[in-house]
């Protein structure tokens, strides 16, 4: 149930499809992936744990939250402008930055989604906080493993100058949304 529940809102209510397809673009599928899991497990544990407050968590503030981790993603992917070589590596070698910068666009981003939302009220309805954390989190990786395999497929048939322009922006524009909805929350 968990599962299913998680795997709607995500679909339906979440923008961080479009930053994993955005992330996937840049940097080693594998890396966006662990970065994209690790950063909403310990989210989901939060959400599971915090139960009924995470319902109230819902402000203006987690909106303008998400707006800067956007932002801040956005002027990492433009400022750092590789070459195929450096792509390359980055792709092979140069992992724990992909890491970091992936795992902070998630980790900072949309605290008080509906996937969150909606397995805290799971919690509070049942006595199985594990179940609905692996059932949560099995829907989050399939969400992420389906963007990813949308982004890598964009990756194989743009030039490098074009995924930048791409993946930045796309950031900004969810910078924009989350400000927007800062706005009206």
């Amino acid at each position: 149930m968990a599962f299913w529940a998680v795997l709607i809102a995500e679909m339906v209510g979440d923008k961080s499809l479009y930053a994993l397809a955005s992330l996937g673009l840049r940097f080693r599928w594998i890396v966006v992936l662990l970065a994209f899991t690790v950063a909403n497990a310990i989210k989901m544990l939060v959400a599971i744990l915090l139960g009924s407050v995470t319902l109230r968590i819902h402000s203006h503030w987690t909106y303008l939250v998400s707006a800067v981790a956007f932002f801040v993603s956005a002027i990492m992917i433009w400022e750092d402008e590789p070459t195929e070589t450096e792509v390359a590596q980055l792709r092979q070698g140069r992992w724990p930055r992909a890491l970091l910068l992936c795992f902070s666009a998630f980790f900072f981003a949309e605290w008080g989604d509906p996937g969150q939302i909606a397995a805290a009220a799971l919690v509070l309805k049942s006595a199985m906080p594990s179940a609905i954390w692996f059932g949560a989190m099995l829907a989050l990786t399939l969400k992420g493993a389906v963007a990813l395999t949308v982004g890598l497929q964009i990756r194989n048939r743009l030039p490098l100058q074009a995924l930048r322009f791409v993946a930045s922006g796309s950031c900004c524009v969810l910078g924009i949304l989350a400000i927007g909805q800062s706005l009206t929350a």
